[in-house]
């Protein structure tokens, strides 16, 4: 699910900490070096920034970074180490100089394109003077104070000058510098610098305050900004509600003066131009007349009684007024939506009865682990066995398979994962595998994206359904040939994972203001995969129809919360497959499996936060799976 952003643009002590320490990794620092197009750099920045908790955009934190570098700069240049003033400068000067000390010297005219953006500014605090003193190459090109001048004066020595009388003589005549100065005196003279004798560390200091107002002055205006922006589309919103309202009273009206012609439209209409039941109805394509916005759907189709072509030969002509077949709803179709999957969900949840044996309800395989994330698969793993799954396997590196095994003895881990003959080993245990789950825990290490990509076509030989999140999805953005066409797969991208895989797939930016279009897209390119967009509301399609999962949640977005969902979704998605296909009602499985495995998310994380509250975490989550079940699909 995605986390509600702050608008908030102040950043932390703590939350700069952790931004320079993912900005100093290595693999940040080698995609940035001899890269000018570094906006994907600074995505992943902040996609691990959000995992850490703390939600900013790639904007924020590149600017964040040019201000850190120049005041880095500005501490380095001034000489200010030796007497212990560049932490009033650079509070993370030490950060910054273990950073760039691997790195190349920082180029000034780097800093120069950061001063368009207005994150600092300067105040100028010099007057001109007659001619432009010479200046330090960096400060010219980034448009910083200068260094104080020093006054020079030029001594002259005396020159002869012949000088004719009246009388014919010649008299010799010395210039000294002073009347070589005489015609310059006439010139106006322009008053000195007022800061010419403060010393450097003062200058610099007021310099650092001025560009700290500037900066608080600079978002404060951006912060009204968006408010008004808020208020413009409540506004707007408001209106668009207040029309359709207008239109329904105007509908009502039309419907009891003319009795006549609402009986015709009912008793007359064919079944398949019922506007009515193909709106509302679940699985059932919308006409392509309606009109729908945010939640609300118009329908309106007029007849003429002269129009005999349009009315089939065994039904009657209307005689007296045109037919106005309508159908509107004020917000009702999303919700009578999920009103109408929530039983199906139930339907596919398996008896517990004597007879079973062990393995039947579920084994789920997980692909991912290694060393640097461990966490992932095991929330994954054993969210699947707290669901209902019998058995749950992980594989993952060897690295990372004592850690998995330490945190629950349930688990079973195989560590073959970065071994040279891994897809082999994996491919033994698929036929005992129900479901696989690919990317918790994943990485981005190209031999083990390429032993996954190697699991996933196995897997799809033997027909199982498969969920993809995490770095599963970074691979399926960069091969989409390794799920697409695949109707069993789902994906489960946050929103910076969608937006990699729909510009990917589209090879242009994301329209951030339809997130419905924009991921039936998406499904529609993938081969009508099921997506499921997390975020404010879970959004799930299969390319055909939309359904918002909008069961209550929290304001609580801790990391391992898409791990929990992942690995429910795995189970539930075999239940949905080996489901009768009355049970589901035609629907698509994988839709179905989807939107159970959301509402229980959003129910676990809404007790866990009601219990402890800011302090929730995944682990606290996971408790909640056995009550959030039970309340949800077996009351």
């Amino acid at each position: 699910m995605l986390a509600i952003s702050t608008r908030g643009f102040l950043w932390s002590d703590v939350e700069t900490r952790t931004l320079l320490n993912i900005w100093g990794e290595q693999d940040i620092q080698t995609a940035l070096d001899g890269n000018f197009r570094n906006s994907h750099v600074y995505r992943d920045v902040a996609r691990r920034l959000g995992e850490m908790g703390f939600e900013r955009t790639p904007e924020q934190c590149r600017v964040r970074i040019k201000s850190l570098k120049r005041q880095f700069l500005l501490a380095k240049e001034g000489n200010l180490r030796n007497n212990g003033q560049y932490h009033k400068i650079c509070k993370f000067y030490d950060a910054m100089e273990r950073i760039l000390s691997s790195r190349p010297q920082i180029d000034p005219q780097e800093l120069l394109d950061s001063g368009a953006v207005g994150d600092e500014t300067m105040d100028g605090t010099e007057e001109e003077e007659d001619t432009d003193p010479p200046q330090h190459p960096y400060l010219e090109s980034t448009g910083e104070c200068s260094y104080p001048e020093t006054q020079v004066k030029l001594e002259y020595p005396p020159i002869p000058i012949p000088v004719t009388v009246g009388n014919g003589t010649t008299v010799r005549q010395t210039s000294s510098s002073q009347s070589a100065s005489g015609p310059s005196s006439s010139r106006p003279k322009w008053p000195k610098k007022r800061h010419a004798d403060l010393p450097m560390d003062s200058l610099m200091e007021r310099f650092l305050e001025q560009s700290a107002e500037a900066e608080q002055s600079f978002y404060q205006l951006e912060e009204q900004r968006l408010q008004v922006e808020d208020r413009r589309r409540e506004a707007e919103h408001a209106r668009e509600l207040h029309m359709l309202q207008v239109l329904g009273q105007m509908f009502s009206s039309i419907a009891t003066r003319n009795p006549v012609a609402t009986a015709t439209a009912t008793t007359a209409m064919p079944p398949a131009r019922n506007t009515m039941e193909s709106t509302m109805q679940p699985g059932v394509p919308m006409s392509a007349s309606s009109h729908v916005t945010r939640g609300r759907s118009c329908h309106l189709r007029v007849r003429s009684p002269q129009s005999q072509a349009e009315w089939p030969s065994y039904h009657t002509q209307p005689q007296s007024n045109p037919v106005i077949e309508r159908s509107f709803s004020l917000g009702t179709a999303a919700r009578t939506g999920m009103d109408d999957i929530l039983p199906l969900v139930k339907n596919i949840v398996p008896p517990l009865t004597s007879k079973k044996h062990k393995g039947q309800d579920g084994r789920i395989g997980i692909i991912g682990g290694c060393q640097e994330y461990t966490g992932a698969p095991y929330f994954a793993a054993i969210s699947a066995l707290k669901v209902g799954a019998d058995l749950s396997h992980v594989f993952c590196t060897k690295d990372a398979a004592i850690v998995i095994k330490s945190y629950s003895p349930e688990l079973i881990v195989h560590p073959v994962l970065d071994s040279p003959n891994a897809v082999e080993e994996i491919e033994k245990w698929l036929p005992r595998l129900h479901s696989l789950v690919v990317g918790p825990g994943l990485g981005r290490d190209d031999k083990l994206l390429k032993n996954a990509k190697e699991v996933i076509e196995k897997s799809k030989a033997r027909d199982i359904p498969i969920v993809i999140d995490a770095d599963g999805l970074w691979l399926v953005a960069q091969q989409p040939s390794v799920i697409q066409g695949y109707q069993k797969g789902i994906l489960t991208p946050n929103y910076m994972e969608f937006t990699r895989l729909y510009e990917a797939m589209h090879h242009e930016p994301l329209d951030s203001s339809d997130h419905q279009r924009s991921a039936m897209e998406l499904s529609v390119a993938m081969g009508n995969l099921t997506v499921v967009l997390k975020g404010e509301e879970d959004l799930i399609t299969d390319g055909n129809k939309v359904i918002l999962c909008r069961q209550e949640g929290s304001g609580r977005r801790c990391g391992g919360q898409g791990d929990l969902l992942s690995g429910s979704l795995g189970v539930l998605a075999h239940w949905a497959y080996t489901s009768s296909a009355d049970m589901t009602k035609s629907v698509n499985p994988s839709v179905v499996a989807a939107f159970g495995a959301c509402s229980l998310t959003r129910q676990c994380n809404r007790q866990a936060f009601h219990k402890h509250g800011r302090a929730t975490t995944t682990t606290d989550m996971i408790q909640e799976i056995s009550s959030a079940f039970k309340k949800l699909f077996e009351s």
